[in-house]
């Protein structure tokens, strides 16, 4: 469970941060989805960031 949050954490991130997905998207023919990016990668981040946060804490619980 760390090891899909932290990919999903790193992949999201880089999707918000950087212009990888706009250039994808537009390169392809999907420029018109740009439109609602934030709207989806946002919580993506706050969910991956959660579910890494809630298996480092139970991960250092039930040692």
């Amino acid at each position: 469970m760390l090891k899909t949050g932290l990919l999903g954490l790193a992949v999201t991130a880089i999707c918000c941060f950087t212009p990888i997905l706009p250039f994808a998207l537009g390169a392809i023919g999907f420029g018109a989805a740009i439109a609602w990016l934030d709207w989806v990668l946002l919580p993506a981040l706050a969910g991956f960031a959660g579910l890494t946060a809630w298996a480092l804490i139970r991960r250092r619980t039930h040692r």
